[in-house]
């Protein structure tokens, strides 16, 4: 069975299956990361390795592939120095390699999702996983802007701590779906500008993600009649 098929066959199954993955990444390892569980630290190296597996499988693309190669090695280098001297650069390491993850996840998803045929639950499912890499890709742009402005959030300092993974993947999700429990806000202009376009994107994209794939499906349908 060479490359094609295998895709052929995977693609949407995979789809959900790195639904799943992100999810436990951001919402079971990311909090016990928080804890100091040392354990969970180096089953995120795995699970990031098995992020670039599946996305070589959908996407089929070189380039996504060297990009996801070139995050997990990021990754690995800023554990290293966060074990050895945490500082602002294995930081910005992690928030780098996540942004990387983060965009080339969703070009990759989006390929496949909105794909020409049948629309499956696999594919409403990917639909979800490109909802949440708006968030991924969110939590490491405002790592990056709180790295370097200090006190560019009330509530939350962005600083080497195995906890800030957590405190970022929450003010992300909050600000996408407009929770705003007020514990923490941007107080720097970039980080409300930021925050603003991260509103509209998770306002406006399930209305544009469902209406997609109805019409992909429709599209299907007369196909086939």
């Amino acid at each position: 069975m060479n490359i094609d098929e295998i895709r052929e066959r995977w693609a949407d199954p995979l789809l959900t299956a790195l639904t799943a993955l992100v999810m436990i990444m951001m919402f079971v390892i990311a909090p016990l990361q928080a804890l100091g569980i040392f354990a969970f630290q180096a089953s995120e190296l795995v699970l990031a390795l098995l992020l670039v597996v599946g996305i070589f499988v959908i996407s089929g693309s070189p380039v996504a592939v060297v990009a996801m190669l070139i995050a997990l090695v990021m990754i690995t280098v800023g554990a290293i120095l966060r074990i050895k001297s945490p500082s602002l650069l294995d930081l910005n390491l992690f928030a780098g390699s996540w942004f990387i993850v983060g965009t080339t996840m969703a070009w990759t998803v989006a390929r496949a999702t909105f794909a020409p045929g049948r629309i499956t639950y696999h594919r409403v499912i990917g639909a979800v996983l490109l909802y949440i890499t708006i968030a991924v890709i969110f939590s490491a742009l405002y790592t990056f802007v709180g790295s370097l402005v200090p006190n560019a959030f009330a509530g939350m300092k962005v600083e080497d701590s195995p906890a800030l993974a957590s405190q970022v993947i929450y003010f992300s999700f909050a600000t996408l779906t407009t929770t705003g429990y007020g514990d923490v806000a941007p107080v720097h202009p970039v980080v409300r500008s930021l925050c603003n376009i991260e509103a509209m994107f998770g306002q406006l994209s399930p209305a544009t993600l469902l209406a997609r794939l109805v019409t992909l499906e429709i599209a299907h349908r007369d196909q086939d009649s």
